[in-house]
């Protein structure tokens, strides 16, 4: 068996590279571009500081800053020392920093780290504590000289230890060995038929992230293909760069969550002289996938040469790596359209005409990639249930994770006989994976069952409203019943108008009233470190009476 370091060993052979963006404001921007080998030359060096400051076999180093060439150079490595990466999400609003400094010295001591690696920038943020591990400067680390003893392989080994975005102030670390890591990365280029010679994977996504770190960036390090990679931020600055780059740079492959489409297409609407006729895969994953989102996204790209059959609608997660489902590649969106009365009031959905009344249309995401496969069961006593009857996605095979960091009653729970129990709630269509939402955050209203995505979808056209800032969630009101609330971003709008039309919105989408709208500024609605909303997070605040209503 291979450790993830033969691989890398293997594709710095070839002769394609990774180019690193930096955005110099509006459209313009540097690149430079590093070949594989090089990268690797540089990080056999930064192997040898590493190992001087005590990395090896077992170890635990945690990176924390921007993405950089250095940043990428160190967490390769990280692994040639034989060390596990433990990236540190970095904090999405200054006003939380507080919060953030917090958060990552828990993860830091949670997750047994022996060696912190951090951008410089950070550091004025981080005062380190007697009971904190050494702390390092990545510029400095980068720049030191030292002789790399190449260690021995284990395929066992821990190579991430990946932080799950929970909605408490610890969340799970999950264990990822280079075995599973190699399992899962085998398995995805081959569902998504990936090319080293030939392909270009643009990328903007945060490294702390599994579909950044694994997805986006260890699969190219790993087979050798071409990488264009930005930093988080300057996409989010300008999603228009997005668009650019995979331009510019003839992009075939990129992902993004379902936000990420809905702010490309606001940005098509002012672009001109883009090329995206090379787009062949364009992963929607990380989130929900919204088909109106999808259908409005490829209609916004069709002048510049976008063809629609690019849209791959994927199911992904950190306790297998990253990739769980896969679509064909170029074979498009494909939607499955139920009776929504059937979805809320039963277990078994009835299929209906795509925009009939009363009807609920889901994002069809693909087959196992090889390697894993996939059942639906009753979350009670984890019975196999049949096509259209929902249930809870279980996953089992050769890249599920070995469980929870330190966290044995997690795990247990987790892994049922060798299956991953997910949490999703989701069904099968022809062996094709449908999600429909998180078994947690259902709501249940006078026996039925409500998905708050669709309160929340609906919310957001709202006028006042921020769209992508809305948390719906089930809370117990009078005689013990659950209700409906609504927790919504709004700016410089009139607070009333704004709540009776939210209330409105809620009765026409999912014909029962919210019991409670309760409108907040913007930065509010807590997230995760991937920019995730925390529904669990936001319904305690609410219940504590610790949200501020404008």
């Amino acid at each position: 068996m291979e450790s993830l370091v033969t691989r890398i060993e293997q594709a710095a052979r070839g002769g394609r590279g990774i180019t690193f963006i930096e955005s110099a404001g509006a459209d313009a921007y540097g690149a430079e571009r590093v070949p594989w080998r090089r990268l690797h030359a540089d990080a056999r060096r930064v192997a040898g500081a590493l190992q001087r400051h005590g990395a090896g076999p077992g170890a635990h180093v945690a990176l924390l800053g921007p993405t950089t060439r250095e940043l990428v150079t160190t967490i390769q490595a990280t692994w040639l020392t034989g060390a596990t990466v433990v990236m540190l999400p970095l904090p999405l609003r200054l006003a939380s920093i507080e919060e953030f400094v917090d958060a990552t010295r828990t993860r830091v001591h949670n997750a047994d780290v022996d060696l912190v690696v951090l951008d410089r920038q950070l550091a004025a943020f981080i005062e380190p504590e007697p009971a904190d591990p050494p702390f390092v400067l990545l510029d400095e680390l980068v720049t030191e000289h030292a002789t790399f003893r190449p260690a021995k392989e284990d395929p066992d080994a821990l190579a991430v230890l990946q932080f799950t975005s929970g909605s408490t102030a610890d969340p799970k670390g999950v264990m990822l060995p280079h075995s599973r890591v190699l399992a899962n990365i085998d398995g995805a280029a081959a569902a998504a038929d990936l090319d080293p010679e030939h392909d270009v994977a643009v990328s903007w996504l945060p490294l702390y992230h599994d579909m950044g770190l694994i997805g986006l960036l260890t699969i190219p390090m790993a087979t050798g293909t071409e990488l264009v990679l930005a930093a988080p931020q300057d996409f989010l600055a300008s999603p228009a760069r997005w668009l650019r780059w995979m331009s510019d740079f003839r992009g075939t492959v990129t992902a993004g969550p379902n936000f990420a489409y809905a702010l490309a297409t606001r940005a098509l609407a002012r672009m001109k002289g883009l090329d995206l006729s090379s787009w062949r895969i364009a992963l929607n994953g990380a989130e929900p996938v919204d088909p109106g989102t999808v259908e409005s996204f490829c209609a916004a790209a069709a002048p510049f040469g976008f063809d629609p059959r690019a849209v791959f609608c994927a199911f992904g997660m950190a306790e297998v790596a990253i990739a769980g489902t896969f679509p064909l590649p170029m074979s498009g969106m494909r939607v499955d359209t139920v009776e929504r009365a059937s979805l809320e009031t039963g277990r078994r959905v009835l299929p209906v005409p795509e925009g009939a009344p009363g009807s609920r249309t889901f994002a069809r995401l693909g087959r196992p990639v090889p390697g894993l496969e996939i059942r639906i069961v009753d979350p009670a006593d984890g019975t196999p249930l049949p096509e259209r009857v929902v249930g809870e996605l279980e996953i089992r095979g050769s890249s599920v994770t070995t469980g929870y960091y330190r966290c044995p009653d997690a795990t247990d729970a987790t892994l049922r006989d060798g299956w991953l129990r997910t949490g999703d709630l989701a069904y099968l269509v022809d062996g094709e994976l449908v999600v429909c939402g998180r078994i947690k955050d259902v709501i249940i209203v006078g026996g039925r069952n409500v998905l708050p995505e669709d309160v929340e979808r609906a919310v957001a056209n709202v006028d006042g409203v921020r769209a992508g800032n809305v948390i719906a969630f089930g809370a117990e009101r009078r005689a013990g019943r659950e209700s409906v609330v609504v927790v919504a971003e709004t700016r410089d709008a009139d607070p009333v108008a704004v709540r009776t039309a939210v209330a409105d919105r809620v009765r026409d989408a999912v014909g029962i009233p919210a019991a409670d709208v309760v409108l907040v500024a913007p930065g509010t609605l807590p997230k995760t470190s991937s920019g995730k909303l925390q529904r669990s997070l936001c319904k305690s605040r609410y219940t504590e009476g610790l949200l501020e209503a404008v």
